[in-house]
């Protein structure tokens, strides 16, 4: 058995099935719902993060590939996960930046996004300074793609840079679907943390124009008099 089944045979080995149907509802896999289609084993986080750690660095990238081409979710996941460690320590990160654009469209739900794409996307973007990245991603109209875009914010705002993020947040203000709306608001609030004047000027200008989904998730963090003001404007 080569290392790529072993892996897959122990992810096998800890399917739960009451869980995976719970994961069905809870990340939307119905007809015509954003994850319509996926597949779950049922594996929680704590399990999924033991396997990536414990094959990250046995399995080669072209493997690991593979693995984040399965019909499951929970193996998509690992295989994110072992990427992450990979380039957290400096490992292939060119070709796992590559990879990982290559592949988008079996990073095909929020938390699959959510828990890669700044520590891949976002490091990458930022240190090579190659901001168009997000900007095609932005552009794509598919909305896992522009999620990314949004969410790769995330390593740059911690390092002070907001420009991008104002910036997709006016772009996807019109935007049809709550993820994006979420997604904008969390990262709005992430730059709130860093600098709420900064945030506060944004919100200013754009409150009365934002979603309420994004608003609401921007201001979380706000005195309820602050809250009450925006939600108000």
């Amino acid at each position: 058995m080569n290392t790529l089944n072993k892996v897959i045979k122990e992810l096998m080995s800890m399917e739960d099935k009451a869980s995976a149907e719970h994961c069905l509802r809870f990340f939307k896999c119905g007809k015509g719902e954003y994850g319509e289609g996926d597949m779950f084993l049922g594996l929680t986080s704590p399990q999924i993060k033991a396997i990536s750690k414990k094959y990250y660095n046995t399995l080669t990238l072209a493997e690991i590939e593979k693995l984040l081409q399965n019909k499951y979710h929970d193996a998509r996941a690992a295989a994110l996960s072992m990427l992450v460690e990979r380039f957290e320590k400096g490992i292939d990160t060119k070709k796992i930046f590559n990879l990982y654009l290559k592949n988008v469209s079996y990073i095909n739900n929020w938390d699959l996004v959510d828990i890669s794409c700044y520590k891949i996307v976002g490091r990458f973007v930022y240190e090579n300074k190659c901001y168009s990245v997000l900007d095609k991603l932005a552009n794509s109209g598919h909305l896992w793609s522009e999620r990314i875009a949004i969410v790769s914010n995330m390593y740059l705002i911690k390092r002070g840079e907001f420009a991008k993020i104002k910036e997709f947040a006016v772009k996807f203000i019109n935007h049809k679907h709550d993820l994006i709306h979420k997604a904008v608001g969390w990262l709005l609030r992430e730059m709130g943390k860093k600098d709420e004047v900064e945030l506060c000027v944004f919100l200013d200008k754009y409150a009365k124009k934002m979603p309420r989904t994004a608003l609401r998730y921007a201001i979380e963090k706000f005195t309820p008099e602050r809250r009450k003001h925006y939600m108000t404007k």
